[in-house]
């Protein structure tokens, strides 16, 4: 089950920022956690082509949690290479709805009117996922030697993929735009913080992000 890990970066509409997603290569095949935002879907499909992932060896797509910048281009790829969307429940309707704000508090009046129009789920990129995730999950069977863990805070079904390494694709719990830190949205930050304490308790080393550069969990302090 030895892995490798291709970073895949890509720009977001309206030049709002960037975010990652992130190839791992297994002896059965690629598994793929967080999709990007449909704007950019032919670098992500040129980055998977270059890494040798084409139609039939992608096994699984992993959601970390709802937002359109990681879900994407999640139905797309299903439809095309073939392989199962994994998700957790909590942000099932999300995708299923196309509304990043289905689960969250009420937060801003104005993103929520605007977020539609300028960061708009088509319904072509909504779904429902073929495996729901929980808390201790194992994806051995994906030939992937790692487990769920739920880190909510930014969204209430969020979470994270721990390998075996110690790597941590976080999804948006951390960020690295300027410095690493918990992620400057957050839903419930008190949540947040819970999630971010439970980590420490964890054999984490290396904290791949949604937005910015991995980095060392001991960055956090």
């Amino acid at each position: 089950m030895v892995q490798e890990t291709k970073v895949i970066t890509l720009p977001l509409p309206l030049r709002i920022g960037r975010v990652n997603c992130y190839l791992a290569k297994t002896e059965g095949g690629y598994i793929l956690i967080d999709t990007g935002s449909s704007n950019q879907r032919a670098i992500l499909e040129k980055e998977l082509e270059a890494a040798g992932c084409v139609p039939g060896n992608l096994k699984l797509i992993v959601i970390t949690h709802g937002d359109f910048d990681h879900t994407g281009n999640a139905a797309y790829l299903r439809a095309k290479y073939g392989a199962k969307i994994a998700m957790h429940e909590g942000d099932q309707g999300m995708a299923e709805h196309g509304d990043m704000f289905w689960n969250r508090k009420s937060g801003n009046a104005l993103i929520r009117k605007l977020a539609p129009i300028l960061v708009g789920f088509p319904k072509s990129g909504r779904f429902c996922p073929d495996v729901c995730l929980e808390e201790g999950d194992h994806l051995g069977e994906y030939g992937f030697d790692a487990r769920v863990v739920s880190i909510p805070g930014h969204s209430l079904g969020s979470i994270g993929i721990l390998a075996a390494d110690g790597s941590l694709f976080c999804g948006d719990l951390f960020e690295n735009r300027n410095q690493p830190a918990l992620s400057s949205i957050m839903d419930d930050p008190v949540t947040a913080w819970a999630s971010f304490e439970k980590l420490r308790g964890m054999p984490v080393e290396t904290i791949y992000p949604g937005h910015g550069d991995p980095f060392p969990i001991t960055q956090l302090g």
